[in-house]
């Protein structure tokens, strides 16, 4: 399913602590633990039926824009958002000491 760019909007749900997009009935998530100084990103699932629209990617970037805006530290344990940060080094600033990027 080919999704027009603008109808993609990530809404952070803190309840499920999660950033979502909902197209039609589907759902995509990207969890995070939440903590006092850090945000852990723990998983990224964006259903087959979207997959190649770039959501994973937005929501990737609305959690680390969520990080940025609030001081907090990120923890890369999901293998997306982790490579998504290591594309963009723009946010390595954000990464808790003793994490690496490499993905590969």
């Amino acid at each position: 399913m080919e999704i027009s760019k603008e109808d993609i909007q990530v809404v952070q749900n803190p309840d499920k602590n999660r950033f979502e997009v909902k197209i039609e009935s589907y759902l995509a998530l990207c969890e995070y633990i939440l903590g006092k100084s850090r945000i852990i990103f723990t998983h990224t699932e964006v259903p087959e039926a979207l997959a190649g629209n770039g959501i994973g990617a937005k929501m990737a970037k609305a959690g680390l824009d969520y990080a940025r805006e609030h001081n907090l530290q990120i923890m890369p344990l999901c293998p997306f958002v982790a490579a998504y940060m290591e594309r963009h080094p723009t946010y390595h600033d954000l990464l808790m000491p003793g994490f690496t990027l490499k993905t590969k």
